[in-house]
């Protein structure tokens, strides 16, 4: 256990972000395989952009790596491109 109060307040700060950045890869996660379930290209597409979007929020706010965000959007178009 933490010894010092900032320490302590670092650990509560910590297990709220933790809980927030979890909630955050998991819609990730779903808008993903929303674009991978889809029957269609045309819904495809419209989830594709969706998907798009919220990687590029997560890379931004530093929940996921800029390349890790990069890689899956390629692999997204590279998926619908061949529907």
């Amino acid at each position: 256990m933490p010894q010092h109060k900032s320490s302590v307040k670092r650990v509560r700060q910590d297990i709220k972000r933790r809980i927030h950045n979890r909630a955050l890869r998991a819609k990730m996660r779903t808008l993903v395989k929303n674009v991978e379930k889809a029957a269609d290209k045309e819904t495809a597409e419209k989830n594709l952009a969706a998907a798009v979007s919220y990687l590029d929020r997560m890379a931004v706010k530093g929940i996921i790596h800029k390349n890790n965000a990069a890689n899956k959007k390629s692999a997204l178009v590279k998926f619908v491109n061949n529907l």
